[in-house]
């Protein structure tokens, strides 16, 4: 029933055979280990990259706080001067740059995406600089300017979101896609547009914006 290995040769080569059995698992088991932990750091630090980016996504969104209309200082004012826009960091945010911020807006005239500006090419009196006291109708078509506490137009590097700072953001109704200059269309009476904010982060804040069906005074803030 059993078979007895008298031979020395043949018991020789059983134990090396058995060593190489065992040192091939040995080696796979080790390649396996390192497989394992190779993925498991790469999934770890995919994880953070995620956790990051969800945070940034819900705490450095921008809050919009008030939206203004400026009735146009016209015989019959039926048109806006200026839309602007209160913005504020939501609660816990760090600091937001809205110099890097877009915004995606919809109007009478179109859609576009606009970017933050603190010149204008057209304006001669400042050398083409919207910073210090200007009013919208400089803000060029496909962008975007931001006041301070005081009404003025400031740089991207001061345009910082904090605990402390609120700005406004200012639009130009004779251009798209509120208005259209060349067809001598500006954002007024009746008309809506939408707003989506996108901070640096890719956090969204959307608002909408109504102007009433009437106008009654000249120079005039309506809430929108």
């Amino acid at each position: 029933m059993f078979e007895f290995i008298n031979n020395d040769d043949d018991r020789g080569q059983v134990g090396i055979g058995t060593l190489i059995v065992f040192i091939a698992m040995v080696l796979v088991a080790a390649i396996a280990a390192g497989v394992l932990i190779n993925t498991a750091g790469f999934l770890q630090s995919q994880a953070e990259a995620t956790g990051e980016e969800s945070t940034d996504l819900v705490s450095e969104r921008i809050d919009v706080t008030s939206t203004v209309g400026i009735v146009e200082n016209d015989s019959d004012p039926a048109n806006l001067s200026e839309i602007r826009v209160g913005v504020a960091g939501a609660a816990g945010s760090d600091q937001i740059d809205l110099s890097s911020a877009t915004i995606q807006a919809v109007g009478p005239n179109g859609q576009e995406n606009l970017i933050f500006t603190d010149s204008n090419e057209s304006v001669d009196e400042d050398d083409g600089n919207l910073i210090g006291e200007s009013d919208a109708s400089e803000i060029p078509e496909g962008g975007f300017a931001v006041q301070n506490s005081t009404g003025e137009f400031v740089s991207g590097s001061e345009a910082v979101l904090n605990d402390d700072e609120r700005f406004t953001v200012v639009f130009n109704p004779e251009e798209e896609p509120f208005g259209d200059e060349g067809e001598g269309l500006v954002f007024g009476e009746s008309d809506q547009s939408s707003l989506d904010i996108v901070s640096p982060s890719g956090a969204t804040t959307s608002v909408e914006l109504r102007a009433p069906d009437l106008f009654n005074e000249r120079n005039e803030a309506v809430r929108l």
